[in-house]
């Protein structure tokens, strides 16, 4: 009897140990996810401030586009990101890899906080914000990648989905934090002085965390899935693989547009699309953003173990087809009457679509890439839609209601994206498709 009770005990103090050891492998290994998107979502955040200062035109629409332009430029480099760090992960392993990535990452965050106005020092202060998101969307091309796979590797069998959402659920803690600083900055300090250089802050701010995040990262472990592998394939063989496993990146770079555009819509866009368009205060914009990325975290885990539950396919469905039919009939009734209301309501039901799809769709896209390119494949699918959908959302809604004169305009692309999503998960979720077989084998 008291051997059963000590057995008992032990096994339970075994299960705790290994559930700490997870919880603490996970927040080692989404701590540079965090930087890279706080300092995406401060250029976002603070694109009119930004744009006075670097790409002064004499006319708010021409600065608001550069800036954006630039934003998007950083998406482009992405894949190649994807594709060169993504296979270097693959061979080396993803501890060594993510430890790079994060480095990239530090050097454009440091370089943008730094550089003087376009005052100061003429053509050069665009040119060197530029290298600064390009180093950026270099990085972040092969980390979110290297991270999800990671997280895949590591998670407990049946919870694939649970734990895979953790990447983005990091990324929900760094809009959270942007907010409350940006929110904090307008209350507290003059416009002038924000305008001027209060912006720069929390890129500061950005920058000293940063020896935190080194210290995190560099006690992480790889992961078994890894180390158990008898070959790592060289570059050129992560290359040959892709090249031969085509169909499935393209067809995970649709199934990953819905994520991208509406993350940043509800995100990055924000903001501006409140303040500039909507004509509502700059508060209340940074509430609501502040409340999308709660809203995100809480639907990411769920819609993860829910996916884990019932499977990725019908998750996926249900959410690309209520985007197709709602994303511009809600912005519509904003448009009609804006208010923090408002905003707040239609921001909250796109936070459900993002979460909730977004907690499926990683999951399913670090499954249906073939193992030895499991990095590269999912960073390369991954940054393709976000250099093409994603990335430039700001600048196409920007552009679409200048052009259509109609201020619910970014609910049409939201909706193509949607339609993308639906498309690539009839794709590969068709009767002896790679996920379905995944699928069927669960």
């Amino acid at each position: 009897m008291e051997t059963n009770i000590v057995s008992s005990s032990t096994t339970t103090l075994l299960a705790a140990q290994t559930t700490r050891s997870k919880a603490a492998a996970v927040l080692r290994v989404t701590s540079g996810n965090f930087l890279e998107q706080f300092d995406f979502f401060l250029f976002g955040f603070y694109a009119t401030y930004i744009s006075k200062v670097f790409f002064p035109t004499g006319s708010e629409f021409a600065s608001l586009m550069l800036t954006f332009a630039v934003f998007g430029a950083g998406f482009l480099m992405r894949p190649l990101g994807a594709i060169v760090l993504g296979a270097y992960i693959d061979e080396v392993g993803r501890r060594k890899g993510l430890i790079v990535t994060l480095s990239l990452m530090a050097s454009g965050t440091i370089l943008i906080a730094c550089v003087p106005g376009y005052e100061t020092i003429g053509l050069l202060a665009p040119a060197l914000v530029l290298i600064g998101r390009l180093l950026q969307g270099f990085s972040a091309g092969a980390e979110l990648g290297g991270v999800s796979v990671y997280l895949s590797e590591m998670a407990t069998p049946g919870r694939k989905g649970f734990y895979t959402s953790w990447q983005s659920a990091s990324q929900q803690v760094a809009i959270i934090v942007a907010a409350l600083l940006g929110y904090a900055l307008n209350a507290w300090m003059p416009t002038d002085t924000l305008h001027a250089w209060g912006w720069r802050i929390p890129f500061f701010i950005g920058c000293l965390i940063v020896p935190f995040l080194f210290l995190l990262r560099r006690s992480l472990q790889e992961t078994e899935a890894f180390a158990a592998r008898k070959h790592h394939p060289s570059a050129r063989e992560v290359f040959r693989s892709m090249l031969a496993n085509w169909t499935t990146v393209i067809a995970g770079m649709l199934l990953t547009a819905m994520t991208t555009t509406t993350f940043y819509l509800i995100t990055v866009y924000t903001p501006t699309f409140g303040k500039t368009v909507l004509k509502l205060s700059t508060a209340d914009s940074l509430i609501v953003t502040l409340c999308v990325g709660i809203g995100n975290f809480v639907w990411l885990p769920i819609g993860g173990a829910v996916s884990d539950r019932i499977g990725r396919k019908p998750l996926l469905l249900l959410i690309t087809v209520l985007a197709i039919l709602t994303a511009y009939p809600a912005l519509s009734w904003l448009a009609a009457a804006p208010s923090f209301g408002r905003m707040f309501i239609v921001l909250m039901w796109f936070s459900f679509f993002f979460g909730a799809y977004n907690g499926a769709m990683v999951a399913a896209l670090t499954e249906v890439m073939p193992v030895e390119v499991r990095v590269a494949g999912f960073s390369l699918a991954f940054s393709l839609a976000t250099a093409l959908f994603g990335g430039f959302t700001p600048a196409v809604s920007t552009f679409l209601i200048q052009s259509l004169h109609d201020k619910a305009a970014p609910g049409y692309w939201l909706s193509f994206a949607a339609v993308c999503g639906l498309i690539a998960t009839l794709i590969l979720y068709r009767k002896g498709g790679a996920a379905q077989r995944l699928q069927d084998a669960a």
